[in-house]
């Protein structure tokens, strides 16, 4: 099997995306995209849908998500793919939205953590060859489903594949390194970006198609991990079982970039808290050197001295990182913090 080539390397340093955020490009000049009202026009009978599609299922994982839900169900249904929403227990209208735009639903009676939610989609996806997962703030574009299918039999022994993500101002997103492939590197965001499909380390969470049955037999996302970097840890059990990751350049996806669950108090310290939890986890599962004690010494003074000065913010997002690096350190589960059952 003849499979796409790597896309060139570069050379230098970049931040992790627990650091600094994930990486962006600048726009090339064929990324220009449709605004997201495009998107509740009929479409074309050469738009996604078609028997290309008929055996897919795309799996959105739901949390307070009602806003962002409109524009990623309406362009799942555009482009012919079912669609299975699980909802973990949001407090909004989600499941309405969802039920409106004709996707089964799946409500969890409490959040059970990104991960263990869309196992839980994909194992009810019977009948499904392939499973799309994908973020509520994440549209597809029109053809970008039947382009990641035609991937998937151009290249049947690959293992994941993934769309072109743009954000909304239309910049490529890529991912500049993951915690289990150090070797990226992203200097100043200076670096060789695929122009065409291409093998890859590593694929972005955010959109990623995967074969049902593998995903099954792999055991799904790491049920230890309730948030960040379930999608580290997909993507090497998928490399280490010999099957390669595959970037899909004519598939394009919208990216709301943190658009998926509405703003909630206490959210940011939550959120750094499981980042800063799940990067040690996932460190210490692969045998990487731990994190967690140089998180806690860098966040545990800005903490304090975001008390000191009564800055909220600055309280909610170190004293996150470090109680999270804290709770690494003395092996505490994330799923007790959240009331589940480990």
């Amino acid at each position: 099997m003849r499979l796409p080539p790597n896309p060139p390397p570069s050379a230098g340093e970049g931040a992790s995306r627990s650091e600094a955020g994930e990486g962006l490009a600048p726009n090339s000049p064929e990324a220009s995209l449709p605004s997201p009202d495009r998107l509740r026009g009929p479409p074309s009978p050469a738009e996604g849908g078609g028997p290309g599609v008929a055996t897919l299922t795309a799996v959105v994982v739901a949390h307070d998500s009602a806003g962002a839900l409109p524009d990623c169900l309406a362009a799942l249904t555009r482009e012919g793919v079912r669609t299975l929403v699980v909802d973990n227990a949001s407090r909004d209208a989600s499941v309405a939205v969802a039920r409106a735009h004709g996707a089964h639903v799946i409500r969890n009676a409490r959040n059970e953590g990104y991960g263990r939610a869309n196992t839980l989609g994909v194992r009810a996806a019977e009948g499904a060859s392939h499973v799309l997962i994908l973020n509520p703030d994440l549209i597809l574009q029109p053809g970008a489903a039947a382009a990641l299918m035609a991937a998937a039999r151009e290249w049947p022994d690959a293992g994941l594949f993934a769309p072109r993500i743009h954000e909304p101002d239309g910049r490529f997103f890529y991912q500049p390194r993951s915690l289990l492939a150090p070797y990226l590197a992203n200097p100043k965001g200076v670096r060789a970006l695929p122009e065409g499909d291409a093998c890859a380390p590593f694929l972005s969470g955010a959109c990623l198609m995967i074969e049902r049955a593998f995903f099954l037999d792999l055991g799904g996302f790491d049920e230890n991990i309730f948030l960040f970097y379930e999608d580290d840890d997909l993507c090497r059990r998928v490399t280490d079982a010999g099957r390669a990751l595959v970037h899909v350049h004519g598939a394009v996806a919208l990216h709301g970039r943190g658009r998926s669950s509405a703003p909630e108090p206490g959210r940011v310290f939550r959120t750094r808290w499981h980042q800063a939890w799940s990067r040690a986890y996932v460190s210490r599962k692969y045998g990487l050197p731990s994190p967690s004690l140089g998180m806690l010494m860098t966040n545990a003074p800005k903490a304090l001295l975001s008390a000191l000065v009564l800055r909220r913010a600055g309280v909610e997002r170190y004293g996150g990182s470090a109680i999270g690096a804290w709770a690494a350190l003395r092996g505490a589960s994330a799923l007790a913090r959240e009331g589940l059952v480990p």
